[in-house]
């Protein structure tokens, strides 16, 4: 494709050189350029993409575009913009084709349930045998082939290039996750969403948004790009961008529990294996028994639900692939090998998923609730209090570890969610060493306990400094109990 066309109906000064340039590839990491190449100058976070033009032209780059004025060869073309991020999305998506056109993609947006609501509407495309792609945390598919995640929402060009991959493959539908992070960075502009699902909004990512205000704006721009939505209207941010996109003519569906919305369940019962509801609205009248527990899986259901029924799936499909769903990797995953008591990972990683997750535990636990968790390193520092204030209030005992402390030291991280804990008057103590926490947490308990590993869920790694090396939370509590001789 040739450079003017990439850049069609964009503002830009051509600094020199011919736009009739042909592109083979879009990089903005410089090491990734070939012969052909456009390189965008992208200032990232830890470094600025201006600095690598002369590694890019050395690799073959044929064109750069950039923001700031730089020296480059007189025989590369030169492009002038006022944001390099924008233009890469725009380029992207006419590179590989539109190719969200020729999907039905729904994004999903909100502080929790985004993994899980994923999974689900997977399960119910599955079960009305339509072929679909996800792209989310835990891992991308293309149909049923997994494919390796490096963040939620991948850059511009990695999420066009794969939406390209999915329509090639003959994907009919994708579900996928869309962070704050990708919509402020506009990872995702220039995108067409056929639906648009708002979860909720609770503290998180406040160290890269200033204000929750932000936070809720990059959050909006999603049902921006949607031609239906469905939000929750029970979460107070939700209700917000119910009232606000229904006065700018946006097309809404409003789901919950108990008051009549769009969509919403009644008859709620909640147990240790689960939870059962009456879906009640757009055609559906069903009793619905779903194999996650938690009251927060309700509304998880009914988010796909509403998007399901909005891509025309039948109602009984529907039912019949939610009652199949036996779970979501590290959401809620109690481990099974381990039987003397319960061992349960979960992701929870903000004050309101840990609430809502012991909460949970709470309504079906015997005996004692054990937690332990710790709070990932450079990221929001105000919700470290707060999470240790929420684990004393709903556990009987607490052991405070390390989660991803990454450039952080440990016991800083530590000392802040001490000061949230220490309100409350409950019993903990402090282990470092994330492996050695879990192994005494196993040591501690007894018959009909529950022990919550929090924070990781997922995940497979731990950074500690600039150091990433293989940890994952279920298969330690599995070495570990077999070690310890714990059935």
């Amino acid at each position: 494709m040739k450079l003017i066309d990439l850049l069609k109906n964009q503002n830009f000064e051509l600094i020199q050189g011919s736009m009739e340039q042909e592109i083979t590839s879009l990089e903005f990491d410089s090491r990734q350029v070939k012969k052909g190449s456009l390189f965008f100058c992208i200032k990232g976070f830890q470094t600025d993409g201006h600095l690598y033009i002369n590694q890019a032209v050395e690799l073959g780059a044929s064109a750069v575009i950039l923001e700031n004025e730089s020296i480059v060869p007189q025989h590369i073309t030169v492009v002038k913009v006022d944001d390099t991020r924008k233009y890469l999305a725009a380029a992207a998506s006419l590179f590989f084709g539109n190719s969200s056109e020729q999907l039905k993609l729904i994004g999903i947006t909100g502080t929790n349930g985004k993994t899980t609501i994923t999974y689900l509407l997977k399960a119910i495309l599955g079960q009305a045998q339509i072929k679909s792609g996800l792209i989310g945390t835990i891992s991308n598919y293309i149909g049923d082939v997994s494919i390796e995640t490096k963040r939620t929402t991948p850059e511009s060009t990695d999420f066009q290039q794969m939406l390209n991959r999915m329509v090639d493959e003959k994907v009919k539908a994708c579900v996928m996750e869309v962070s704050s992070h990708s919509l402020a960075l506009h990872r995702v502009d220039h995108t067409t969403f056929h639906t648009g699902v708002f979860t909720n909004l609770t503290a998180d990512h406040l160290d890269f948004h200033p204000s929750m205000e932000e936070y809720y704006q990059s959050k909006k721009k999603l049902f921006h790009m949607t031609k239906s939505n469905v939000i929750n209207c029970d979460d107070p941010y939700g209700k917000r961008l119910f009232n606000e996109l229904t006065n700018e003519g946006i097309n809404v569906l409003s789901f919950g529990i108990d008051n009549s919305y769009d969509l919403y369940a009644k008859e709620v019962k909640l147990s240790n294996r689960g939870v059962a509801f009456r879906v009640i609205g757009m055609g559906m009248d069903h009793m619905i028994k779903l194999n996650i527990p938690g009251r927060f899986s309700i509304y998880n259901a009914l988010a796909a639900i509403g998007a399901a029924r909005l891509a025309g799936i039948n109602a009984q499909v529907i039912k019949e692939a939610l009652e199949n769903v036996n779970g979501v990797p590290g959401r809620l995953e109690r481990i099974q090998e381990v039987q003397s008591f319960s061992v349960i990972v979960d992701y929870a990683h903000t004050p309101d998923a840990l609430e809502n997750v012991l909460n949970t535990i709470r309504n079906f636990a015997e005996g004692r609730v054990i937690t332990v968790f710790g709070c990932g390193g450079d990221r929001d520092t105000k919700k470290r209090p707060l999470m240790g204030q929420v684990v004393g209030k709903l556990s009987d005992h607490t052991i405070i570890t390390s989660d991803n402390p990454r450039s952080e030291e440990p016991y800083s991280i530590i000392k802040m969610i001490e000061e949230g804990i220490k309100t409350t008057q409950t019993d903990y103590r402090v282990i470092e060493n994330r492996r050695e926490a879990i192994q005494q947490a196993l040591n501690f308990a007894k018959p009909n306990d529950v022990i919550l590993i929090a924070g990781k869920g997922h995940e497979t790694t731990q950074t500690v400094g600039h150091v990433t090396m293989h940890f994952d939370d279920r298969e330690t509590v599995r070495e570990l109990a077999r070690e310890e001789g714990i059935q």
